[in-house]
């Protein structure tokens, strides 16, 4: 085999194992860690190291120790996580979370540059177009890394089913959009002897879980340890203090990327995108599978998700070629309206289990085109400046996880899911603005050239 595609096999095979783990315990934290709103909040606080990460930590790691390196000692930081799950308080995976979050960024921009450089050097070596081997790699990788979250929730599902079941039935009353973090309703209050949660999984279960989840991140540790090549990026010979100011440089240009009128205006749908996807994870999966169903679901429901998700990407980005940018955004609004008016009013009852596979599955539908859209929206709004847009995409995005998984604790679902609705709303109208905006400019483009036609022919006919 080619050395340059067995690298590639083991990065993507590696990030495969370690994500495997560790979006299992994404999908589980708001049910396996509620007391005080501990789960939830541990994920804010990764989604806010990360933010900060991003800006200062990947260019002075990857040149320090190198991309292989970079990447081994990031999976390490997500390992701490999992071992944090073992005994969770405030003390270990609050700590555990602001480790994984800084770890966060530069893993994937170690993995962005290994990928790069590989295939570069490749088509160097060969004769073919670099981009074209890029992609090819790229392809490769997000080929086996997306099954991790099929891959990760099955487990979890599995274990957690082994669970004997208690063969009671519940009070539903408090599931759905009624789930309020300040209300306790007791047996008197409700009217009802029947239970108001499903038992929880034993605890010999969890730590099996648990186990397995952090022998997963162990073995993508070794194994990119051991078989990964490391690669010399090509230097320039520089100073520190020339480095130094690169990044300042960064950092203004990302920040100095906001006077342009249309960043500005993208970035509530921007944080749209975290804060549909952190609601999803983060209250869904709690409020309405575990209260009604068992913390045994979430791992199918999550798995109806990233498979939805996995499809439709495809498919989106094929059709958007045929139908523009813009039918796909307003139709990805709708779609998510009528979810969140439809689990406002939904009452979650067992007996009704395909409908808990539904609305992850129409979610997954529109996520695919949000992800897939913005990305391909920011890349051609801001071409002559793709690094500061890309860097304020992930900005925005990841400040919606933060507050979404911040206030999660604090509100009823029937109030964040008016939130979301909010957001959506006064998204897509700013969206709409930047796209009449561009209409417009393209408009004057044009008849600015045809003018220009006009008098060229105008000035030969007299001549």
């Amino acid at each position: 085999m080619d050395r340059y595609l067995k690298n590639i096999l083991v990065v993507s095979f590696g990030f495969l194992l370690l994500f495997t783990a560790y979006g299992g315990l994404q999908s589980l934290q708001s049910s396996l860690n509620v007391d005080g709103g501990l789960g939830v909040a541990s994920l804010s606080i990764i989604y806010g190291a990360l933010i900060i990460s991003s800006m200062f930590i990947p260019p002075i790691m990857i040149k320090k120790v190198g991309c292989k390196w970079t990447i081994v000692a990031s999976m390490c930081c997500y390992i701490t996580y999992s071992l944090g799950n073992f005994y969770p308080s405030w003390y270990t995976l609050i700590p555990t979370s602001i480790i994984l979050g800084f770890g966060g960024a530069p893993l994937w921009a170690a993995k962005c540059t290994y990928l790069t450089e590989s295939g570069n050097r490749y088509a160097e070596k060969v004769g073919k177009v670099g981009k074209d081997i890029v992609n090819q790699y790229f392809g490769v990788f997000f080929l086996i890394f997306q099954s991790s979250g099929v891959w990760g929730n099955l487990i979890s599902s599995l274990i957690f089913g082994q669970a004997p079941q208690a063969g009671v039935e519940l009070n539903y009353t408090y599931c759905g959009a009624k789930d309020c973090p300040y209300m306790n309703p007791s047996d008197e209050s409700n009217g009802s002897t029947k239970p108001t949660l499903p038992p929880p999984p034993p605890m010999s279960l969890t730590y099996t879980l648990l186990g397995v989840y952090t022998g997963s991140g162990i073995l993508a540790v070794i194994l990119v340890s051991i078989f990964l090549d490391n690669i010399d990026l090509k230097k320039e010979p520089q100073n520190d203090n020339t480095e130094d100011e690169s990044l300042w440089i960064k950092i203004l240009a990302t920040l100095r990327h906001l006077r342009d009128k249309r960043q500005c205006l993208l970035i509530p749908i921007t944080m749209w995108s975290g804060f549909e996807q952190g609601f999803l994870s983060g209250d869904y999966t709690k409020s309405y599978v575990t209260c009604t169903l068992g913390i045994q679901y979430v791992g199918y429901v999550m798995i109806c998700f990233a498979a939805t998700n996995a499809i439709c990407s495809l498919l989106f980005g094929k059709l958007s070629q045929y139908t523009g940018r813009i039918a796909l955004f307003f139709f990805a609004a709708f779609t998510n309206v009528a979810s969140i008016i439809a689990l406002l009013f939904w009452k979650p009852h067992p007996n009704q289990l395909a409908v808990f596979f539904i609305f992850p599955a129409i979610w997954g539908m529109a996520d695919a085109i949000w992800q897939t859209q913005t990305n391909a929206l920011y890349g051609v709004l801001f071409d002559d400046h793709k690094e500061a847009g890309f860097a304020n995409y992930r900005l925005w995005e990841s400040l919606g996880f933060v507050i979404a998984y911040g206030y999660s604790t604090f509100l009823c679902v029937s109030v964040k899911l008016y939130i979301l609705l909010s957001v959506l709303v006064v998204g897509m109208v700013l969206y709409a603005l930047v796209e009449y905006s561009e209409h417009k400019k393209m408009s004057r483009n044009k008849l600015g050239k045809e003018t220009c036609a006009d008098d060229s022919l105008y000035k030969q006919t007299k001549i």
